[in-house]
């Protein structure tokens, strides 16, 4: 037997809470009376800075129930830091962790096939949806399309898959040597570079509150993601440079007085903006790096 960890990373989640906690203890102790995991096996809730009563319905269900544990941040830092946290500071007696969303979107059902990936030598398993009915259309086109550039521009990520997961003990050691602050842990797990596979699941519709990714925040954490995991971008900068170098030549060529002299203006302006952006953006990151701040601070862990 092992122990198991699923962790849970929530904001502002009290809607949900009751229901997650309720179906998720289910699973975990039906797998401690089956004997498949250790009485030791715990849910290890995640508050990231919630605003609401999220961390008091934790620390009332670690009272009630010993299976449920939590970790809670001095302030929001972010689903991916307050993910990797339960992973790290709430899992350090854990054989092996899922994660996972409090919304109840991911089929925590699929976590048996998981372990069983897990038992047959697998130190990483994936749960990817097989579809996206429950999206809109424009969320389908623009999910998929984030995945597709980011692999595009060289970034290594499973497609159709967010962060229900599971790691083993070794991942988990090899996934804590990585000190970067800019975290997108969907293209770091990739590198470490274990024996893995994928488990398949349906994705239901969210079982209560808001999702706490917009549109804008989405956009955000795409950019982050393609810039923390390559440096493509900025060549493209380059060769994109060229080609409008090479277009401008052309345009001298067939254009003359006012119209040559703003084409070429417009070119260029659009050219060096496009760049300084861009290049901007990797600098920002390297100066966040080098200040070596914490990525979390944790204020209470209930174990």
């Amino acid at each position: 037997m092992y122990c198991l960890h699923i962790v849970i990373p929530c904001y502002n989640e009290k809607e949900v809470l009751p229901e997650t906690s309720k179906r998720v203890g289910e699973l975990l102790r039906g797998l401690i009376q089956s004997g498949r995991v250790t009485s030791g096996s715990r849910v290890v809730f995640v508050d990231d800075g919630s605003r609401d009563t999220t961390w008091q319905i934790i620390s009332e269900l670690h009272e009630s129930d010993a299976i449920f544990s939590g970790v809670k941040l001095s302030r929001n830092r972010g689903h991916q830091n307050a993910l990797l946290a339960g992973l790290t500071e709430g899992s350090r007696k854990a054989d092996v962790t899922v994660s996972m969303d409090a919304d109840l979107q991911d089929d925590m059902t699929a976590i048996y096939e998981m372990l069983t990936k897990y038992e047959s030598g697998c130190e990483v398993v994936y749960g990817v949806r097989s579809a996206r009915d429950t999206d809109t259309g424009f969320k389908k086109f623009t999910a998929e399309g984030f995945y597709k550039l980011t692999a595009a521009l060289g970034g290594e990520i499973v497609f159709n898959h967010a962060d229900f997961r599971l790691l083993g003990r070794n991942a988990l050691n090899a996934l804590d040597e990585y000190g970067e602050k800019n975290l997108f842990l969907r293209g770091i797990v990739p590198m470490l570079g274990y024996k893995s596979d994928i488990v398949y699941y349906k994705r239901a519709e969210r079982f209560a509150g808001e999702s706490k990714y917009p549109l804008k925040k989405m956009l955000a954490f795409a950019a982050d993601g393609i810039t923390s995991l390559s440096v493509k971008p900025l060549r493209y900068v380059g060769g994109f440079g060229l080609i409008m170098f090479a277009v401008c030549g052309v345009l001298s060529v067939f254009l003359r007085g006012n119209g040559q002299l703003i084409a070429t203006v417009w070119a260029a302006a659009g050219l060096i903006l496009a760049a300084l952006s861009i290049v901007g953006e990797y600098v920002g990151k390297t100066y966040i790096e080098t200040k070596q701040r914490p990525r979390y601070i944790i204020e209470t862990i209930l174990e």
